[in-house]
């Protein structure tokens, strides 16, 4: 046989290419094997998956149906996903069978999937996602809510969410969500649009020990012009209820939207934007809330009295009373840093017949500092307001409060000064039942609490005054004309005078020793009787006190 100069056979070369071309083909072989069965168990899960969508859809939405109680669901579109075990629901609808119109909630997407992160800590729970959902409650819904038999920890929600996905949800996210409430008005929904949440870690999965082991944010836009956000950390499953502490962020919120839901309480209110920022911690061994700045600017904020509702009005008066005693015993530790109204109205509108009439000061600023519902906290609180009493007088009040809210030390002073008695015309027709055409008005207030006593005096003055018909004025009785003469011919008697004035003291003293009453309470309603018993027109005539408390 030839051999090649360095003596190998070529034969033998061959016989290894050969070898090798017999090993890559059966490698080769086995790879395609391989391949081909690892697409196959690939695609056998995938493609069962789409056949398993309808049985599933209808398993889903009976199973849903068996464990709400007073709640309906329709479920179209249901999509599990074998491989990652993954589950996707499309168009979900939940309505309240006594009222289905509107559908309480709507789910355009819901997933859910395993958690893959919370598995390296040994956890098997689940990711939920909600894009675009959408939750609608009007005033009846949420009335029959509250008037029904059945708590809501036994309406099956949690069963119904278990039946979507078996596993616990771990973490949450909202993406551009929104929540409407209708009351009486449908033009005025209190409405949060482009709403985000981000929960994470809901079954402290990471750091258990932490007080507060989980994370979550969220933002939202509030009746289009607002906006909210809340930046915190929880735990979810603290007992008897989750344990939360944030940071709260509220800007530019309208009140207009508030007006159907305030009306209840003999509120009028008009305008305004609502802001405010603050930290609140509430779990079940601390609640507590520090709003470090309330502010309120371009509102006018009437109350109303009217016949029809004065009984109602005595019993929200008493029960204002208790809450505000209560609240300096409760648990609850509330501060406020400041409270900031900015060129508000604030009035009172008397709706008895047969001379209705409305006291208001307007251009209000008010700044109230260091409030608290808990004495241990020992600051003084202050407050000062500027504003124009019915538009014309310059009205000024400043009041201070001792640190101690159960037997609290206060001091208010008031002055009104040159209010045009032409503005105060509904009033006077009110209470002294005449007509003034020109002159002044002025008021001052002096009041002091110390050792539950209070002290004081109201003190009107009436400056230049002149009582005449005017126009309007043409269809009155004659003895009601002779009653304005003779006022007129009074005044311009006391007029005569070298101040030009006439002035009526009316002093304040007496107890605070009543039950279920707070101090602010007693004070408004000693002003009130003293102020209009003091603004009766007979000016040197005896003023009677009010009655003690």
């Amino acid at each position: 046989m030839v051999q090649n100069q360095q003596g190998e056979n070529p034969s033998h070369g061959c016989k290894y290419l050969q070898v090798i071309n017999d090993t890559s083909g059966s490698l080769s072989k086995v790879f395609r094997w391989s391949a081909g069965i690892i697409v196959l168990l690939l695609l056998v899960p995938f493609i069962a998956s789409y056949f398993l969508d309808a049985p599933l859809r209808r398993y889903m939405e009976t199973k849903m149906n068996e464990k709400l109680k007073g709640y309906s669901v329709r479920l179209p579109k249901a999509h599990i996903q074998l491989i990652g075990f993954s589950m996707t629901l499309t168009g979900l609808t939940v309505s309240q069978k006594a009222h289905p119109d509107p559908p309480i909630a709507y789910f355009p997407v819901l997933e859910a999937d395993i958690n893959w992160h919370a598995i390296l800590h040994g956890r098997l729970v689940a990711t939920l996602r909600l894009e675009r959902p959408e939750i609608n409650v009007n005033q009846q819904q949420l009335s029959h809510e509250a008037s029904s038999a059945v708590p809501i920890k036994k309406q099956g929600w949690q069963d119904a969410v278990e039946v979507i996905y078996p596993l616990k949800i771990n973490v949450l996210t909202i993406q551009d969500g929104s929540a409407t409430y209708i009351d009486k008005d449908p033009k005025k929904p209190l409405k949060l649009s482009h709403l985000n949440l981000n929960a994470e870690n809901i079954r402290n999965v990471r750091l258990p020990d932490n007080v507060y082991p989980s994370s979550f944010h969220l933002d939202t836009a509030i009746f289009q012009t607002g906006r909210g956000a809340i930046d915190g950390k929880a735990n979810f499953l603290a007992e008897p209820y989750p344990g939360v502490k944030a940071r709260i962020s509220l800007e530019k919120i309208p009140l207009d939207y508030f007006k159907t839901i305030i009306a209840r309480s003999n509120l009028s209110i008009h305008d305004g934007l609502f802001s405010t920022s603050g930290d609140v911690e509430y779990a079940p061994n601390v609640t507590k809330a520090n709003i470090k700045e309330l502010a309120i600017e371009g509102m006018t904020l009437d109350y109303i009295h009217s016949p029809s509702t004065a009984a109602a009005e005595t019993r929200r008066a008493q029960q204002v009373g208790t809450a505000a005693k209560e609240a300096t015993k409760s648990k609850m530790q509330l501060n406020l840093d400041q409270l900031r109204l900015t060129r508000c109205t604030v009035g009172m509108v008397n709706d008895s017949p047969p001379h209705p009439f409305r006291l208001f000061i307007s251009d209000v600023n008010l700044v109230l500092s260091n409030l608290s519902n808990q004495s241990s906290q020992g600051t003084d609180s202050k407050a000062e307001l500027s504003g124009k009493f019915m538009g014309s007088g310059n009205t000024k009040l400043t009041a201070h409060m001792g640190a101690d809210k159960k037997r609290p030390d206060l001091d208010i002073y008031m002055k009104i000064e040159d209010t045009r008695l032409t503005d105060m015309d509904d009033l006077l027709k009110s209470y002294g039942n005449f007509a003034a055409t020109a002159g002044t008005f002025s008021f001052y207030s002096e009041l002091h609490i110390k050792d539950e006593m209070i002290s004081g005096y109201v003190k009107p003055f009436f400056k230049d005054m002149k009582v005449g018909e005017r126009p309007e004025d043409k269809d009155k009785t004659f003895s009601h004309k002779m009653y304005e003469k003779l006022v007129s011919v009074t005044a311009k008697i006391l007029n005569r005078r070298p101040q030009n004035y006439v002035a009526t003291k009316v002093d304040i003293s007496g107890s605070l020793k009543k039950p279920h009453t707070s101090t602010w309470q007693v004070i408004g309603r000693l002003i009130e009787n003293a102020f209009f018993n003091a603004i009766r027109p007979g000016f040197e005539k005896k003023v009677s006190s009010p009655k003690r408390e």
